[in-house]
């Protein structure tokens, strides 16, 4: 096993799912605000590395947790708010 992985994942935290996972702030503090719209309690987790001030690439990667109950409300909730906002692109939907 190396030091480093093909692609860093978000971390495993108990009763908790990523459903999303992006490079900036803003996408996934959309997502959150949408989602608290909808009655869905969300946390972030931010691993961005703040030594190198970097907002871009996987040293910045920002993650969406729901509680596990919640993970096919909240992924059917990020689907319609993508479709009905194309701007709003996450890049990569971890709850697939």
């Amino acid at each position: 096993m190396g030091f480093f992985s093909d692609t860093p994942k978000p971390n495993d935290i108990d009763n908790w799912v990523c459903v999303m996972e992006a490079t900036t702030d803003l996408e996934v503090e959309m997502a959150k605000n949408y989602l608290s719209n909808l009655k869905i309690p969300s946390n972030i987790l931010s691993k961005r590395d703040s030594a190198y001030s970097l907002t871009v690439g996987e040293m910045a990667l920002v993650y969406l947790y729901v509680p596990v109950d919640y993970k096919e409300k909240a992924i059917k909730a990020l689907k319609e708010l993508e479709e009905e906002n194309p701007d709003f692109n996450p890049e990569n939907d971890s709850g697939e």
